[in-house]
């Protein structure tokens, strides 16, 4: 899924929100999901120039909910100082990478000053 526009954002909360009521998500869990996916989106949007969202569905012994935001905008200089919270290249309150990556039960991010950014979070279901 595209992340090009303001638009793309709301159409990745929905997609996000309907990917984890079909996964067996709680309310609680939906929530914490869809909030790291919104602020993930925001990033690859403002951040990275725009970018693309994919999602997976889990199963196996477990079940659950990987997404994979791409961009290849300029990268994040400062990964460490990134995941703080307070830290912002922009207006916003600096929340974003740290409070997806505590909402999520796994968390990976791999970016590359002048080469993009890559974020790929799960949440399992606790059933």
């Amino acid at each position: 899924m595209a992340i090009r526009a303001e638009e793309d954002l709301l159409t990745a909360r929905h997609a996000v929100r309907g990917a984890a009521v079909e996964a067996g998500f709680g309310l609680v869990d939906q929530t914490r999901v869809v909030t790291a996916a919104s602020e993930l989106a925001r990033n690859t949007y403002v951040h990275g120039g725009g970018g693309a969202l994919t999602v997976e569905h889990l199963h196996g012994p477990r079940r659950g909910l990987r997404l994979t935001f791409e961009d290849q905008g300029p990268g994040i200089a400062d990964l460490d100082a990134a995941l703080a919270d307070g830290y912002t290249t922009g207006a916003g309150l600096g929340h974003g990478l740290g409070g997806a990556r505590r909402l999520m039960d796994e968390f990976q991010v791999c970016s590359e000053p002048g080469r993009g950014t890559r974020v790929v979070v799960t949440r399992w279901t606790r059933a």
